[in-house]
């Protein structure tokens, strides 16, 4: 079930784990200075203690010990030989190591110690402060107290990167079941060519359209945005399209099918949220078009000699009032007409200056396209929108053209 993770179980236990695996661990530390009895002393005491240690002589080394290897602490000096009272060396050694790994507690220490430069270590990243000459029992206790807040800060990483990469399959698998529901491959439809292309904005989409062949003679298209983006919008989609499945059929009118589906939106969605919808049945012996608009973006209509056409007849977004009598409107399709359905997704696209695409600049390319086939201009419209908005969706995007022969 899509929102459902066996990986949850685990992760309540995950700390308990890990904990019990740290405890079974001698604790890795590295200890950078250049003074050699500095260096040794260090190393005494932390091995008796039961630390691991390496030593290292240079920031240089200390940062090539860093990317081969891990450790659970660094203890290291502030002061080097190029720079050796200032400790802005040490400071900038801080920075990169934080810089490879922020969750790797660090110890600083200098002889040279002042509270403006252990103020300035803490803010480059260090967790804690030691003056040289230094009493063991306070060492080992900002020691122990470093790994400890380490391992919990791991710990909240690992657990973060977990439940992460759990979501994002959830959402993978539940992008691939919502283009599932979509159509594969568009019906063919006598009389007229028709394209169209779903663009979700995140993994999965509160867009949603179908194309429905009933016969040779009859087809009905349908398009619609869900309030809102993300899970919460593809599932109230997904019971969207099942819904238009199983109620449209070649007898039905559109506001009968309009308010067939608005009110299960109304029994079954909660209050503020709605739905645009639009959705037309095409008779292609007539070669009429009769269609309900469920306060979705008006599909454009463009004549062979450049009439514009909106399709607006219907009434109010779905989920607002339960018992609405819908309208139905009706027009007639001729050759060379094209016509344009899509989601605000595709009109509201921005770009660096905050500008809209606008109906306008779709209409321009639909009003050159007349000798165009609906894949062509189909395509035309699609790239003026990624140029325009420099490949960045702001919202998910569904276009359908159609275009009469």
């Amino acid at each position: 079930m899509i929102g459902s993770s066996n990986f949850e179980p685990f992760l309540n236990h995950f700390p308990q784990h890990l904990n019990l695996a740290l405890s079974n661990m001698r604790p890795r530390t590295l200890i950078a200075d250049d003074q050699p009895d500095v260096l040794a002393a260090l190393y005494l005491l932390l091995k008796s203690e039961g630390y691991q240690t390496e030593s290292v002589t240079s920031p240089a080394a200390a940062l090539e010990a860093i990317r081969q290897r891990d450790f659970d602490l660094v203890l290291m000096d502030l002061n080097y030989a190029r720079d050796t009272t200032s400790g802005r060396e040490g400071l900038d050694l801080l920075a990169r190591i934080h810089a490879i790994d922020p969750t790797l507690p660090i110890v600083v220490m200098t002889a040279w110690g002042s509270i403006e430069l252990a103020v300035e270590a803490i803010r480059n990243g260090s967790g804690d402060f030691i003056q040289k000459p230094w009493e063991n029992s306070h060492l080992l206790r900002v020691v122990r107290r470093q790994l400890e807040l380490g391992r919990e800060l791991r710990l909240k990483r690992q657990i973060e990167v977990a439940r992460k990469e759990a979501r994002d399959r959830e959402l993978s698998d539940a992008r691939k079941i919502q283009q599932r529901l979509l159509p594969r491959e568009i019906p063919r439809i006598e009389g007229c060519e028709v394209s169209a292309i779903w663009q979700p904005a995140r993994e999965v989409s509160g867009d949603y359209f179908d194309v429905l062949k009933f016969n040779e003679h009859a087809a009905a298209i349908c398009i619609a945005d869900v309030m809102g983006k993300g899970m919460p919008a593809a599932l109230l989609m997904s019971n969207i399209q099942a819904a238009v499945k199983s109620l449209a059929s070649i007898g039905s009118a559109t506001n009968v099918l309009c308010g067939q589906v608005n009110r299960l939106v109304c029994n079954n969605v909660d209050e503020g949220k709605f739905i645009t919808f639009f959705c037309c049945f095409f008779d292609t012996v007539t070669r009429k078009l009769f269609y309900t608009n469920a306060g979705h973006n008006a599909p454009i209509l463009v004549r062979r000699d450049g009439e514009i056409v909106r399709l607006t007849e219907g009434g109010p977004v779905l989920g607002l009032i339960p018992d609405y009598d819908y309208g139905i409107g009706e027009v007639e399709l001729k050759s060379g007409d094209r016509l344009a359905l899509f989601t605000d997704g595709l009109t509201e696209a921005r770009d660096y200056y905050d500008d809209e695409f606008g109906e306008e600049r779709l209409l321009d390319i639909l009003r050159s396209g007349k000798d165009f086939s609906a894949a062509k201009i189909q395509q035309q419209i699609v790239q003026a929108v990624d140029m325009f908005s420099y490949g960045e969706l702001g919202d998910d995007t569904t276009l359908i053209v159609l275009a009469i022969e």
